[in-house]
């Protein structure tokens, strides 16, 4: 079975931002053992399946039967060191640097979604329990959260394309290995600092171009998410399952990055032929793992 189709913007916090008894139960979980980023698509799905074949079911995944968070969740963190993250005028660290999962949170985050956007008839079919009572539950699980906000957000079949403006282009990272090997990667890694910078100017370029809709609303909301972490953190774009729907030549030759920056590069200096020729050529990569989607 094919990992999903998810692709992932994370951050990663020192270990000495998190508070205690947090702190010293991910100190264990590092030196006992923790998840590698190659497992964490796996990972993430077997828990939302085990969550749904549980009887009755979990409404969140990530715990107990009786509402509580699972002991085992502790474990599903990532842990980068800081020397693996490049920087332009910020500190990383000190290190270790620790991504928890945080599936339940972001599961409730999710489900808030849900009942804000969903219709009537369809809240009726999918749920089980009172749509008040969820809400409830899903905002004292988010107030959990010792960072305020979950360490991950993720997308199903592409990448939202200002996310890319984060980073700097040449610090991309290649893995080529076989299409269903988790080896087989593409990343992007900042120091919280750069990114921040580089965030904010794309999101004073955006709201001059093209007002407070799309592209401005996900650089606004991306700059909110990243103002919740410690100054020490690291930001990472992980393409995550996508990777398997890219031939060996795509994944060597996206120039994602490199468009969506030379985009804001235009703007800055009222380059529109530039901003369409790199549009162009971004809507033609994405649109053929669009055009996936909508066939699976």
């Amino acid at each position: 079975m094919p990992r999903p189709f998810v692709a992932y913007l994370r951050v990663y916090e020192p270990l000495s931002a998190f508070p205690s008894p947090l702190h010293d139960r991910l100190r264990a979980v590092i030196e006992d053992g923790h998840l590698d980023r190659t497992e964490v698509g796996i990972r993430e799905r077997t828990v939302w399946l085990k969550s749904q074949l549980s009887v009755p079911p979990s409404t969140l995944p990530g715990e107990l039967p009786d509402g509580r968070p699972s002991a085992s969740a502790i474990r599903d963190i990532l842990v980068l060191d800081p020397a693996e993250v490049p920087t332009d005028q910020a500190t990383v660290g000190p290190g270790p640097l620790v991504c928890p999962l945080d599936l339940r949170a972001r599961s409730a985050a999710a489900l808030v979604g849900f009942l804000a956007t969903s219709t009537p008839t369809l809240r009726t079919a999918a749920l089980t329990v009172s749509p008040e009572t969820l809400r409830q539950k899903a905002t004292s699980v988010l107030g959990e959260l010792a960072s305020g906000a979950v360490h991950v957000v993720s997308t199903t079949w592409t990448v939202p394309l200002p996310w890319f403006a984060l980073f700097d282009p040449t610090q991309r990272h290649v893995v080529i290995a076989p299409q269903d090997d988790p080896l087989r990667q593409v990343f992007w890694r900042a120091s919280m600092g750069d990114a921040r910078r580089r965030v904010e100017r794309a999101h004073t370029l955006a709201h001059k171009t093209f007002g407070e809709a799309g592209p401005t609303k996900v650089l606004l909301d991306t700059s909110r998410w990243l103002a919740n972490f410690h100054e020490g953190s690291a930001v990472e774009l992980d393409y995550g399952g996508l990777v398997q729907l890219l031939h060996d030549e795509e994944m060597v030759e996206d120039t994602s990055a490199e468009d969506v920056n030379a985009i804001l590069d235009a703007i800055e200096r009222s380059d529109a032929a530039a901003v369409a020729a790199r549009f162009s050529r971004l809507r033609d990569f994405w649109g053929d793992l669009a055009i996936r989607e909508r066939f699976n």
